[in-house]
């Protein structure tokens, strides 16, 4: 028979979101604020000739710069206060990630609870102004570089490039925050999330026009779309794909009564790694592209050009320099991220164990080759998401907006934020329950 919480679930409907005032207050908080982030990626910088900065964007618009580009909504493309968006944040994050695994006193920090999380919070604010400082000298720089893209170049323009730009990053890290704690949703990831899906509209408009015009045929493009809804699928099931093991616990004794032991299930998620491997190899790979193009003809016939010439979209050696990569970064992001160890150590500790296998170092190798396995399978459905768009590109010609890596983190961030909505509405049937079952006691 379903638990009285099964039942809510299964009966749980999006009606019931007009009696739940807390929740539509958190849901007009968030669309407010990821407003306020949309018009600050139309606010350009100070002193910058925004037709010659379009020109010159267009020869970089395959490079990593389309790909900040498409992560900031199109602020890079029109240079906005918001250019360098939340990805110093995001490379913070990921650092100060790999350097609590390498260095001995920021695991210890990390084990001290919630005030161990608050220091290394703090760390990655003060290493995303670092990251937003250097990230926004290097633009400046290169703007001044660019010809006449800077109307007054100067240190004056560094300076204030400098601020704009850092100060940008800042409001929307401290914006993040607020849509976290008085929105609904994990609010760094909505602010990626908005400014991917902002030009999708446009792109689909396109397509479509494309097939107007001829120059695609009508068959392909319904294939397209039918495509696309097929891998979202594949992506959710894949996302919430887990592996359970058995965790039993033994008899325990409380004052003169036996307690029966309980089983619990350890959940090993298939892809552990999430988006981040193929963010890392996609980074990695388009900057071969973006030095060739930087450099000009000049490097016409040299090695260098050579080089960026086989590593462009579509080619053999792109694609699976691409998947080695994936598949690297998955496994290397997942031993960081995950320690055997630490779960079997803190399972002896509470008394729990897998049945048929001895507690401590067994349980510990018996839970790293069941990741292992699992870690295949992960690796190979991200590689075959990635590339599914890279493959389709080189073989129709379709201008696909969405790629792998921002397919992922729009369908991973939907599902948070819906699962989410689901437990706010969750929590206010709970409480009517209880306001009824008070009455009822109150009558009696």
């Amino acid at each position: 028979m379903a638990s009285a919480a099964e039942q809510l679930a299964a009966n749980l409907n999006f009606g019931a979101l007009a009696k739940a005032e807390e929740l539509k207050k958190r849901i007009w908080f968030t669309l407010g604020a990821l407003l306020v982030y949309r018009l600050g990626t139309y606010i350009p910088l100070p002193g910058i000739n925004l037709q010659a900065l379009a020109d010159a964007f267009k020869q970089q618009s395959q490079g990593i710069l389309g790909l900040f580009n498409m992560f900031s909504g199109g602020a890079v493309g029109r240079m906005a206060i918001f250019a360098l968006g939340i990805m110093p944040y995001i490379s913070a994050s990921i650092i100060i990630q790999l350097l609590t695994s390498v260095i001995p006193a920021l695991e210890a920090i990390k084990k001290e609870g919630e005030s161990g999380r608050k220091k290394i919070n703090q760390y990655t604010r003060y290493l995303t102004v670092v990251l937003a400082a250097v990230q926004s000298y290097g633009i400046a720089v290169g703007l001044q570089g660019q010809g006449s893209i800077v109307l007054n170049p100067g240190p004056t323009f560094i300076i204030s490039t400098v601020l704009s730009l850092m100060g940008g990053t800042m409001f929307l890290l401290w914006l993040g925050e607020q849509i976290t704690s008085r929105g609904i949703g994990q609010g760094t990831s909505l602010i990626i999330f908005a400014g991917i899906i902002a030009n999708l509209p446009h792109a689909l408009v396109g397509m479509l026009e494309l097939g107007r015009q001829g120059a695609l045929a009508t068959p392909i493009i319904l294939a397209v779309l039918v495509l696309a809804v097929v891998v979202i699928g594949g992506i959710v099931f894949f996302e919430r794909a887990q592996r359970r093991l058995l965790i039993q616990y033994p008899k325990r004794q409380v004052g003169n009564k036996m307690f029966q032991g309980e089983s619990s299930h350890l959940p090993l998620k298939l892809n552990t790694s999430g988006v981040i491997p193929p963010i890392f190899a996609s980074s990695i790979l388009l900057i071969p592209g973006t030095i060739t193009g930087f450099a000009g003809t000049d490097a016409a016939g040299g090695w260098l050009q050579t080089f960026g010439t086989l590593m462009a979209h579509g080619q053999p050696l792109y694609m699976l320099s691409y998947a080695a990569m994936i598949v690297f970064f998955a496994f290397f992001y997942t031993a960081i991220v995950f320690n055997p160890t630490d779960t079997a150590e803190n399972l002896k500790k509470q008394g729990g164990f897998i049945p048929g296998i001895r507690p401590g170092e067994r349980t510990a190798s018996y839970i790293d080759y069941v990741l292992t396995r699992i870690n295949v399978l992960g690796a190979i459905y991200l590689v075959v998401v990635c590339l599914l768009p890279e493959f389709l590109i080189s073989t129709t010609g379709v201008p696909f907006y969405f790629g792998g890596t921002s397919l992922l983190i729009v369908v991973s961030v939907t599902m948070d934020t819906v699962s989410q909505i689901q437990g706010h509405l969750l929590a206010h049937q709970y409480e009517g329950l209880i306001k009824k079952s008070k009455l009822r006691g109150k009558r009696r």
